[in-house]
């Protein structure tokens, strides 16, 4: 067990905003979860999983342990308070107040989001079924802020060049909008799908032209990320974000 592998985002949000992604590195876990699992629901042994979670906390200096969400690859929004409940049933859940919150991933994308003055903040957990249902459209629709008054960050997911889809995914999403054809490339009998891309055009759709992010892959780099499509049986890394409360003007 070591140190907790904390992923700096390539964003600068306002101060009263902190992101970051929890990497595989570090944490209690062993075998096909080795490192900093921070999932209940893969089989790993709920006391390490507690433990990494903890960890977690320490590590981002939190007050109080981020919101984790009962994810189900919809567009879902939960409003979270100051104080965690219960795994609400979402996929993104916006921070009007102090408090953090935390999604989970293995290839689909940890979505960041805040307004320019760091009043409010989002995270969304966005695969493609998540993406096409709307998940990041519906986050901009509940923070209520004009896009161009919005940032948001792309955290690691699977690069194009290793997550192949069917013909009924690629159809899904030309049949809403047909721009997305640049986002899809022929591989044999099957597709390469560019879940960076099609996220960056619903959220320019949306209004939403700031965003960073989308060159971590999840896939690639098997010491720093768990994978899905890479090993199956695995972990979840964790990506968090925190509205700090404001600081009080100096006398």
């Amino acid at each position: 067990m070591g140190p907790l592998d904390l992923i700096e985002l390539p964003w600068a949000p306002p101060s009263a905003v902190r992101a970051a992604v929890v990497a595989r590195g570090g944490g209690y876990s062993t075998g096909p979860f080795a490192g900093a699992n921070m999932s209940f629901q893969v089989g790993d042994h709920n006391d390490r999983v507690a433990h990494n979670r903890r960890l977690l906390q320490e590590a981002l200096a939190l007050p109080a342990p981020p919101q984790f969400l009962h994810q189900v690859h919809g567009a879902e929004v939960f409003d979270a308070g100051a104080v965690p409940t219960a795994p609400p049933t979402a996929d993104a859940a916006v921070l009007r107040e102090p408090g953090a919150v935390a999604v989970l991933t293995a290839d689909c994308l940890p979505v960041f989001f805040c307004d320019r003055s760091g009043q409010v903040a989002a995270l969304a957990h966005a695969g493609w079924r998540g993406v096409l249902a709307g998940v990041l459209e519906a986050v901009v629709d509940r923070l209520a802020v004009p896009g161009d008054e919005l940032m948001a960050c792309l955290g690691p997911g699977i690069a194009a060049h290793h997550f192949e889809v069917g013909d009924e995914v690629r159809e899904a999403f030309v049949a809403e909008d047909r721009r997305v054809t640049a986002h899809f490339e022929r591989a044999g009998r099957r597709w390469l799908c560019d879940l960076y891309g099609l996220a960056r055009l619903r959220l320019k759709r949306a209004g939403v032209h700031d965003v960073a992010g989308g060159d971590n892959c999840t896939y690639c780099d098997r010491n720093r990320y768990f994978s899905y499509r890479r090993d199956g049986h695995t972990g979840r890394f964790a990506s968090v974000i925190a509205l700090r409360p404001p600081t009080p003007p100096s006398l």
